[in-house]
Parts: structure tokens; C-alpha cells; sequence
């Protein structure tokens, strides 16, 4: 599941011994995510659904631009209310977006070590620009790695289908203050090939 054509276009060629892979453009956002991965899992059978596409690294997380990340976690980490200047999630709330589920979802394959750096990644409705902003989000998930706007969509939608569901990132820029000129899209797309190529592999051999 990638959010733009851009982000599938080299997508199509990816070719894994074992592995039959089938690319959707979701278009942008959770919501839209949820809706095309739903759709995709009413309509055949799979093993695994991926979230994949380029994302911003936050500061302090190690990754650099044109690298590669994997989830252990999808956070919806704007998912709560505002109680004056403190955020209270799901969680603090009470509240569910599933049965049992706070709007954190655990990823696979988290517990192997495909030699990709691998933590929380952040799913928002719009890119951080500050960095207040990132410093906030890193508050609500101690250790996030990277920050994307599709992947709690998708992994809602494969909770709910009873598929496994996985996050791979290439990194194209930090997160904080906006500056679009300085973001490394083509080396994202690069990484996020590399990536999804060891996952993937990863997927074969457990078959």
C-alpha cells in the first residue's frame, strides 16, 4: 500500500523469489489507506500487507536521509483530545479505534532482525512543521523513529482482516521545520527499495 504513484512507480518492477506482490495506490492520508487496504483484502487473500513509502526521520533517531526504516509499531499519535495544553490519547480517554486496540498496532515482523533499523514510527493527518511540533509527538512516543500519514490506516484495516501488517519507510527528509527543498526523494525511494526487498525476502523464507 503506497500513498502516491510516484512512491509505486518503481514499486511495479520489485521482484522477490517466492513472493507474489501485488502494489495499490492508496492515496493520501489514514483514512484513504484504510479504505484502499480494506478493499484490496475483501477482494483476495494475502500473507502480509505492507505500508510503504517515504517518510521524515526524526532527529536523534540515528537514520539518515536516503535510509530505510521498519516499524515495530504503528502509532495514531494525533488520535485524542486536547485537554487545554496537555494531549490525552486513546488511551487516557478510554477509548478504542478496535476491540482492544488504543490506536497503537503491533507490526511484523519486529521481533527478527533484518539488519534495517527498526522502532515506533508516528502516523499523523498532517506533516509536522516545527520543531515544537516534532519534539511533542516524540513526548506522546518515546523513541519514535520516522513520521508518515498512512500506515495506522493500514494497519487498522488489517487488524480488522486478520492480516499481519508491517511499515517500511525510506527517509527522505527530518522531521521539524518545513523545508521542502532540502528533502531527498529519489534517495528515499531507494532505500525504501532496499528495505521492502529484505522484508519480503524475509516473508519467503518463513513460508
Amino acid at each position: 500500500m503506497v500513498a502516491t504513484a510516484g512512491e509505486a512507480e518503481r514499486l511495479y518492477a520489485l521482484n522477490v523469489s517466492g513472493v507474489e506482490i501485488q502494489v495499490v495506490v492508496s492515496g493520501v492520508g489514514a483514512v484513504a489507506a484504510a479504505l484502499a487496504t480494506q478493499a484490496a483484502l475483501s477482494a483476495s487473500s494475502y500473507d502480509l500487507t505492507i505500508s510503504a513509502g517515504i517518510g521524515g526521520a526524526f532527529e536523534g533517531s540515528g537514520l539518515t536521509v536516503g535510509g530505510v526504516a521498519l516499524a515495530c509499531e504503528i502509532v495514531q499519535a494525533d488520535l485524542g483530545a486536547w485537554d487545554g495544553s496537555s494531549f490525552l490519547p486513546l488511551s487516557a480517554l478510554g477509548l478504542e479505534v478496535a476491540a482492544g486496540n488504543t490506536g497503537r498496532f503491533a507490526c511484523w515482523p519486529a521481533s527478527l532482525s533484518l539488519g534495517v533499523p527498526c522502532g515506533p514510527f508516528i502516523t499523523v493527518s498532517s506533516v509536522t512543521g516545527s520543531v515544537a511540533g516534532a519534539a511533542e509527538l516524540l513526548r506522546r512516543v518515546p523513541g519514535a523513529l520516522v513520521e508518515g500519514m498512512e500506515g495506522a490506516g493500514v494497519a487498522h484495516a488489517a487488524l480488522l482482516a486478520g492480516v499481519p501488517v508491517a511499515e517500511v519507510r525510506g527517509i527522505s527528509n527530518f522531521v521539524g521545520l518545513r523545508d521542502r527543498a532540502a528533502w531527498r526523494i529519489s534517495e528515499a525511494l531507494a532505500g525504501l527499495d532496499t528495505g521492502l526487498r529484505r522484508v519480503l525476502e524475509c516473508l519467503a523464507e518463513s513460508e
